[in-house]
Parts: C-alpha cells; sequence; structure tokens
C-alpha cells in the first residue's frame, strides 16, 4: 500500500500544473484502491469559474471515471486545506478520508479559519489527517505569491 506522502507527491504536481497555467497552485487528486481516480488543480481565472478549486475539478473527474457521484472509500488528497464549499461537496461525495497538506488560516474550514467538520449535524463525516508534506505545499504557494508581488501583480 503506498503512502500518504506518495499520493501528496501526485497532488503537488497538479499544483505546478495550476502554476504553469498561472492559476493558484493547489492540486489535489483523488485515490482508490491504491489508484488516482480523479485530479484537479485550480482552474477558477482560466474557467472564469469561483467553484473551479483544485477539490471540485477533482471529485468532477473522479464522478466521471465512476461513473457515479458517490466515491465510497475514497481518500481526498489535496496540498492546501480545503475551503467550506469543498467540504461540503466532499459530504456530498461521501469522500471518506480527506488529507490535507499545509494550513490556510484565512479559508480553511478543518480547523483553519473554521472547523465546518466539527459541526454536529452533518449526516456525513470523514477522517481528516493534516500536516502531510505541509512545507512542501506552503513552499509552492509562499513562492507563487512572492513572485507575484515582485512582478507587480497583487
Amino acid at each position: 500500500m503506498l503512502t500518504d506522502d506518495h499520493w501528496m507527491q501526485a497532488a503537488l504536481k497538479c499544483a505546478e500544473q495550476a502554476e504553469a497555467e498561472n492559476e493558484v497552485p493547489v492540486g489535489a487528486v483523488i485515490v482508490a484502491g491504491d489508484k488516482i481516480i480523479g485530479e484537479g488543480w485550480n482552474k477558477t481565472i482560466q474557467l472564469h469559474d469561483p467553484s473551479a478549486h483544485a477539490e471540485i475539478i477533482a471529485l468532477r473527474h473522479a464522478g466521471q471515471q465512476l461513473k457515479n457521484y458517490r466515491l465510497l472509500d475514497a481518500t481526498l488528497y489535496v496540498t492546501l486545506e480545503p475551503c467550506a464549499m469543498c467540504l461540503g461537496a466532499m459530504m456530498h461525495a461521501r469522500i471518506k478520508r480527506v488529507v490535507y497538506g499545509t494550513a490556510d488560516p484565512k479559508t480553511g474550514a478543518l480547523g483553519g479559519a473554521v472547523d465546518v467538520v466539527s459541526l454536529p449535524h452533518w449526516n456525513h463525516q470523514f477522517v481528516v489527517s493534516s500536516g502531510v508534506l505541509a512545507d512542501k505545499c506552503a513552499k509552492i504557494l509562499i513562492d507563487f505569491f512572492q513572485k507575484r508581488r515582485n512582478s507587480g501583480h497583487d
């Protein structure tokens, strides 16, 4: 069985793809049975779509692969702590486990800004693991925004 580090490396490759497309470098993969069934990276800018986060793209891809919107027994790996929108989609998909790299104190919904899954009335729960390759996941974001600031953007 492959490790969380292995799958987070795959998510980091997706984040690198986002960066190559001039998107905020966040990447995600969905794994079931030691196989990637979905992958995604941020595409909000190019698709003019505020919902086109890496996790949402990966969920859509996995659903198409399985021909099912339920992703039972799947684990979602993402380089940045998910926001509330993405967590809602994960709950509807019945993701079994969420693993993220670096925390997001501004919009993270697994304890960064708020802890959405601790609210008592959800009809689905999943296991959460955090801090997997956190330094690498943080570095790609820090470097991206530093380059943008240095080039006069934002």
